[in-house]
């Protein structure tokens, strides 16, 4: 990376050659057998003779979260979106058990737990940084308090909710602590915390989301992928106690044996791999589905957290 632009450097061989390499490392510590290795070296020679149909790699720009989600708000949470379909069930069950009061939902988004909440009594305030996302919100929750704010810097005042939830949020945020400072100075003591964030295909590395940039050129949103000790850390000292975790998987196997996809979850088909294009990893599987399938299988798709503010004594 360019540390001063933020300029990334992405080849889509890289990323197939990478997938290869996790699913020879688990076949190495038993998990395949042998065919499955050799499989998989054959496989990485004819990757390597494929340098021209996969093209030579792009350089992309960081763009921020507000510019990012601005033409995604109208198909954010349409039905397909795998992350959402695993992450919500496991979310709206924690908010379903909670007593009613009021609840900020923060990096609201679309308000589609804004709109869970208002259906169980909460007195609702949605907060988000992009002002379309606020626009699709305002449509489907026509009652709701909704503000223009940042996670770090929330608009709301102190010790004053019942429940805070955001969700798939806190991926773009480079400074977690600030942003649980402010969940714990909004909750009032005994409140509650959930939050939901997306997990990366190796511990503590992100993959950027690609995005096309103002002018048309590659450009992508910046994401930090954490380990769960990453979140007890911050959370902890804030007396923000643990009341559940939930760390679903994604489902297996990923790619079919034709290469197609059980499931997309940017939320929209994959198109076919261009390169010319900032590699898209979801039109990169069909190239090597075994290896894709051996190094997702098992994995997370996210972390789900419930968190409560310890009541004063």
């Amino acid at each position: 990376m360019d540390e001063q632009a933020g300029v990334i450097y992405q080849h889509p061989l890289a990323y197939l050659l990478g997938l290869e390499g996790i699913a020879l490392l688990h076949a190495f510590g038993g998990e395949y057998d042998e065919q499955f290795t050799l499989d998989r070296i054959e496989e990485c020679r004819a990757l390597l003779s494929m340098s021209e149909r996969l093209g030579a790699g792009s350089f992309a720009s960081p763009m921020p979260t507000q510019d990012g989600y601005r033409d995604w708000a109208l198909c954010y949470d349409s039905p397909g979106n795998q992350l959402i379909e695993i992450e919500q069930p496991i979310v709206w069950e924690i908010l379903d058990g909670l007593p009613v009061g009021v609840a900020v939902d923060a990096a609201c988004g679309t308000g589609r737990h804004a709109a869970r909440l208002t259906d169980l009594g909460h007195t609702v305030i949605g907060v988000d940084s992009s002002h379309e996302m606020l626009g699709v919100a305002r449509e489907k929750i026509a009652d709701a308090d909704l503000r223009l704010g940042e996670l770090d810097r929330l608009p709301v005042a102190d010790n004053s909710v019942d429940t805070v939830v955001c969700a798939l949020a806190l991926t773009h945020v480079p400074d977690l602590p600030s942003v649980f400072r402010e969940f714990a100075r909004v909750l009032r003591p005994g409140g509650h915390l959930v939050t939901s964030d997306s997990r990366g295909l190796i511990e503590g590395v992100g993959l950027p989301m690609p995005v096309s940039g103002p002018d048309g050129r590659a450009a992508y949103m910046p994401v930090w992928q954490r380990r769960a000790s990453d979140y007890l850390s911050v959370a902890l000292p804030l007396g923000l106690e643990v009341r559940r975790c939930d760390e679903p998987w994604r489902p297996s196997p990923l790619v079919r044996s034709d290469g197609s996809a059980t499931a997309d979850p940017a939320n929209e088909s994959a198109p076919a791999h261009d390169p010319h294009d900032l590699p898209y990893i979801w039109a990169l599987h069909p190239f090597c589905p075994s290896a894709t399938n051996a190094t997702y299988r098992g994995l997370p798709a996210a972390i789900i957290w419930h968190f409560q503010k310890r009541a004063q004594t």
